[in-house]
């Protein structure tokens, strides 16, 4: 039985337990959320479990092995012009789309969502100041400390602290290499930790069809489609601007580089549908990792360098289609004639907030709220998209994936560090009958 499952395809299993968890998300109803959604709660769980300690040996090793190959500020440097510059394409998407397709207007008076309470944005100067953990543990576990009324310290659980590990996770690999010989012994330490949690990630990512199943179930069993009808015109936009996104902007990039597009996007394939299902950069980000080198054929250094940076500020979908789209949803639905310079502010504060998206479900209405506020427009209206997020949070959530795993990919190739033949071989599996250990 066990070589039987082994000996489908990855990406089918994955299929299957998407299909079978909407049938059976249609069939039980409302009581699937109770019934099949903690398959797909463990599913979450066991992600987030090895995410943070997968990202923090594998910069650490990362930063250590490029200080002796290529240039880290060069590197970085390319990947970051390129998160930029996909980011500009995405919010052009959006705006395009949103200006063809009219989502707003005609839409009547909708129902704000009941448990919709507006977004606090963070300054610029909170997003750089946070990039510094008071505590790195505490960063690790995910905790804040906080103070209760009679002076007692508390450690309350939070998200979007992954951009702390690699800040410093990277101080502790340029520390190691300033070292040299006198920390051999923890860099071969680090290096046999980093193994062990890729062998981790590998059980891990085999109990995505299940996760798949469960999550599904759970959706579709707890959405109605009372719910999504008078917002049917938005969905359809937003869906075809992150289609169009991957499908035409990205293979355009990649012809741009001599690379083939079809190859890619079926290297990618896994990460695509674990993002997809899970609405979660940061889920997915195990196995775009393993996508990007053992399926792109990205090198292994660089590549855990640049895609768990992708996974916390790189959101193409959450951080520039969606809050632009929104922008020309919500000015239609309000009757209000957009401006040349609002346009234009719509697009920067887009493309700054797509760096600032943390890479966890939901976080996408704070940066419309960002954009909203800039643009000088009405902020409530955001709760009547918020009312359908999670629908709207897996395609947005698949564009940034995708996104995250296409830059690693340009930037390799353009520094000689893509194995052209990985590439070609354009392999969908990354689960454990793959033997290759990165």
């Amino acid at each position: 039985m066990v070589a039987w499952w082994f000996s489908i395809r990855f990406w089918k299993r994955v299929v299957a337990g998407f299909v079978l968890g909407a049938l059976a998300g249609w069939a039980f109803g409302p009581d699937a959320e109770k019934w099949f959604g903690p398959i797909g709660d463990l599913y979450v769980t066991l992600i987030q479990m090895i995410a943070v300690p997968l990202v923090l040996f594998a910069v650490i090793n990362a930063v250590a092995s490029l200080s002796g190959q290529k240039s880290i500020a060069g590197l970085a440097s390319r990947t970051f012009l390129w998160f930029a510059i996909t980011a500009v394409l995405a919010v052009a998407v959006g705006l395009v789309v949103g200006w063809i397709i009219q989502p707003g207007s005609g839409v009547g008076l909708l129902q704000t969502a009941a448990d919709y309470k507006p977004k606090v944005a963070p300054s610029v100067l909170d997003m750089l100041l946070n990039l510094v953990p008071s505590n790195p543990f505490q960063a690790m576990a995910g905790a804040d400390q906080q103070v209760l009324p009679d002076g007692t310290k508390i450690l309350v659980p939070r998200s979007g602290t992954v951009l702390q590990v690699i800040f410093f996770a990277g101080l502790v690999g340029i520390a190691m290499v300033k070292l040299g010989d006198r920390v051999a012994g923890l860099r071969k330490l680090t290096g046999e930790a980093n193994e062990v949690m890729i062998q981790i990630t590998r059980y891990v990512i085999e109990f995505t069809p299940f996760g798949t199943f469960g999550l599904i179930a759970a959706l579709v069993g707890g959405y109605g489609f009372e719910q999504l009808r008078p917002l049917l015109n938005f969905v359809f936009a937003l869906y075809l601007a992150c289609a169009f996104h991957i499908l035409v902007v990205y293979p355009a990039l990649l012809l741009a580089h001599g690379l083939n597009p079809l190859k890619f996007l079926r290297g990618a394939f896994p990460g695509m549908q674990v993002g997809f299902v899970a609405s979660s950069s940061f889920a997915a980000l195990p196995v775009s990792l393993r996508c990007s080198i053992h399926n792109h054929g990205v090198d292994k250094d660089y590549a855990a360098f640049a895609v768990p940076l992708g996974a916390t500020i790189k959101m193409d979908g959450c951080g520039a289609i969606y809050p632009a789209l929104a922008a020309v949803f919500i000015s239609q639905y309000a009757g209000i004639d957009l401006t040349l310079s609002q346009y234009i502010t719509i697009a920067i504060a887009s493309v700054l907030g797509s760096f600032g998206t943390a890479g966890i479900p939901g976080t996408a209405v704070i940066m419309a709220t960002v954009v909203l506020s800039a643009a000088n427009l009405p902020l409530e209206v955001i709760g009547y998209l918020y009312a359908i997020d999670r629908v709207l949070d897996m395609m947005r959530t698949m564009t940034n994936v995708t996104g995250q795993m296409l830059v690693p990919v340009l930037v390799a190739r353009e520094t000689g560090m893509l194995d052209h033949e990985k590439y070609e071989a354009a392999s969908t599996n990354v689960g454990l009958e793959s033997g290759d250990a990165a």
